[in-house]
């Protein structure tokens, strides 16, 4: 199971996720709780073994800009989470990172991976980073497949039986790994990742 752990802000954050497993973490350059700048990513970054997957996530920035951004942070992936057409993606092609497309489950979304040209489908609950969790009974004749992650509302007590139920390549958790929003519990971090992983 891939495990993405987001909203990452400090080194010890970065430290805890990866020790713990995590196949990738996350950094937030959208207006948040959680958001941080491409030279305090870059600085996150430095140490990171190449085999864990940095994720730079974007949502209602152009996606030239947020390709920009994602350079100049040197993190290995862009993560477009929102109403991004395929031309957005089609602008980042080509570029030295992988693409992932974040959205939420609507009658409309088209769940095939690679359709819009990403690497990755992240499909999350309506409100990104919310914590809420969303009906994955929705995902009933309009499950993804390939490389997919689930996410909204996941935590060590829930991803378990969210597996289960929706049969993704791999999870996302952002809020569900906090003890106060946008403040990582690297307990809940290692916990998460244990888990997910079992």
């Amino acid at each position: 199971m891939f495990v993405k752990v987001c909203g990452l802000r400090t080194s010890a954050d970065v430290e805890v996720s990866v020790s713990a497993g995590a196949d990738a973490v996350g950094f937030v350059f959208t207006r948040s709780v959680r958001q941080v700048d491409a030279e305090t990513v870059r600085g996150l970054v430095a140490d990171i073994p190449d085999t864990v997957l940095t994720v730079g996530v974007f949502a209602g920035i152009p996606a030239a800009q947020a390709g920009r951004i994602a350079l100049d942070a040197g993190v290995g992936a862009v993560q477009l989470h929102g109403d991004y057409p395929a031309a957005a993606f089609e602008e980042l092609a080509g570029e030295p990172y992988r693409l992932i497309r974040a959205t939420s489950l609507t009658e409309d979304t088209d769940v095939t991976v690679g359709r819009y040209g990403e690497d990755m489908l992240l499909l999350d609950s309506p409100v990104a980073g919310s914590g809420e969790t969303w009906d994955l009974a929705a995902l009933t004749g309009s499950r993804p497949s390939g490389t997919w992650l689930l996410a909204g509302g996941l935590t060590p007590a829930n991803v378990s039986a969210a597996i289960e139920a929706a049969s993704p390549w791999g999870v996302d958790v952002s809020s569900g790994v906090e003890s106060t929003r946008g403040v990582k519990d690297h307990q809940l971090i290692r916990a998460f990742v244990k888990t997910a992983k079992g």
